[in-house]
């Protein structure tokens, strides 16, 4: 067994597996494709503007012109991230890491002069311990809380690390991430969507302020999620099972409980006699909390990326659910016949499905032609899991996807370039990348 000060501070680049080394290149590209696509959202705008005059510094904002202090940064990279519901989470969470881990290591490289093992190890980090922090929060706590309650945990690590803390300090700064990330219900922003989202930004903002308190003496809560007693079998194998390797990757830009009914109607799709034009009802059966997301007519951005019928609705349609679909536009939320598809959906909560949640999440679909054929799908789970895995080349045309418009041919390829070789990069190659991350989007 390791301990979480050692592994914090002392792991080395030789001990992460190669698979490690290559999920976390997997995940930093999936990320900055996020990240650039996320600057199409009203969010990201507020954020912007909020961030830059109420967090003024030197610290480069990501694919933006505009700078913040180091605090201002992580928490805008955070939430620009988070504004578009298409990055990696994890099972056993029922979350999101690299949402927030990454934002924050970003802008404290812009300090400091790492290599590409550096950085990636860093990031690792950073999934392990917020990964178990989530974990252990959702054991010994009595509701479900959002991400930013537990990765800021993560980020507190990585942070922790960078700036050379000391093992006093960083229990410190871990105490005051978890005492001060925010505890708020995550099934409020189902029930209810609107730009507070999964709290990861807020999360980021704390681990990042808790590290800068800690290092002027602040003194933190003991963080019960690292070391309390109920969650010790937890961290016992810190360092020999590795949870970024159970991250899944999201095929598309909406909720992950929404995602195995748009694969049941995808298959749908494929079987003979199919007509979108002919459907007259869509019955979709799955597990308590996607039935949840049950917004028919979403509104917003954020409406739709956590609503199941429009999401169902577009899959139907378009085969796949595109950003250009939950955006604010004529093609996307004010689309005539995603508008109709989505009033033809009910959903079923089923005890089966139920009891796999959240280890696993599963949905079938009964698409009701007007002729009164019935054409069901077999039971689905999300693509992009691990036993389901998205392939490198599916990711990085979803980086393509995210990015069409934004960023041009020679940066787009030449961000995958260094992503996906990131370990082997020298100190100018990350200074490259991180300068490739500040080039404004075209919008």
């Amino acid at each position: 067994m390791q301990t979480l000060d050692a592994f914090i501070h002392r792991l080395d680049a030789w001990e992460l597996p190669p698979a490690v080394i290559d999920q976390a290149q997997r995940c930093l590209l999936d990320l900055i494709g996020v990240a650039a696509a996320g600057h199409r959202t009203r969010l990201s705008h507020i954020l912007s503007n909020f961030v830059t005059s109420q967090y003024p510094g030197e610290t480069p904002l990501l694919f933006s012109a505009q700078h913040a202090s180091l605090c201002g940064s992580a928490l805008f990279g955070s939430m620009l991230i988070d504004s578009l519901d298409a990055h990696d989470g994890q099972v056993l969470t029922k979350g999101h890491v690299g949402v927030a881990i990454l934002p924050a290591l970003l802008a404290v490289a812009h300090e400091q002069c790492l290599n590409g093992e550096q950085l990636l190890t860093a990031l690792v980090i950073g999934y392990e311990v917020a990964t178990r922090a989530g974990i252990a929060l959702h054991r010994t706590a009595c509701d479900y809380h959002t991400s930013g309650a537990w990765n800021g945990i993560g980020v507190a690590a990585v942070v922790a690390r960078l700036r050379g803390l000391d093992a006093k300090a960083t229990r410190e700064a871990l105490g005051s991430a978890e005492f001060y990330g925010p505890r708020s219900q995550m099934m409020r922003c189902i029930d209810h969507p609107t730009m507070v989202k999964d709290g990861s930004g807020w999360g980021a903002l704390a681990g990042v302020s808790a590290v800068l308190l800690a290092e002027a003496g602040f003194t933190g809560a003991p963080a019960v999620t690292l070391f309390g007693d109920a969650v010790t079998d937890i961290w016992q194998d810190l360092g020999q099972r590795w949870y970024i390797l159970e991250q899944y990757f999201k095929a598309y830009p909406v909720c992950r409980w929404a995602q195995p009914a748009v694969e049941a109607v995808r298959e749908i799709r494929r079987q003979p006699g199919f007509s979108v034009e002919q459907i007259e009802a869509i019955e979709i059966y799955s597990f308590h909390e996607a039935t949840r997301l049950h917004k028919v007519l979403p509104e917003t951005t954020e409406e739709a990326q956590y609503s199941l019928p429009f999401s169902v609705a577009s899959a139907l349609i378009d085969d796949c659910i595109l950003p250009e679909a939950v955006a604010e536009t004529s093609a996307g939320l004010a689309h005539p016949m995603r508008r109709a598809l989505s009033q033809r959906v009910r959903m079923r909560e089923t005890d089966v499905y139920n009891a796999r949640f959240p280890a696993e999440r599963w949905a079938h679909a009964c698409v009701v032609m007007k002729d009164g054929r019935e054409l069901v799908s077999q039971p689905a789970i999300a693509r992009g899991n691990p036993e389901n895995p998205l392939t490198t080349e599916e990711l990085s045309a979803k980086f393509d996807g995210l990015t069409d418009g934004l960023l041009s041919d020679a940066t787009r390829n030449r961000i995958r370039q260094l992503s996906l070789g990131a370990w082997t990069l020298d100190k100018t190659e990350v200074a490259e990348l991180l300068q490739l991350l500040t080039s404004p989007v075209s919008l």
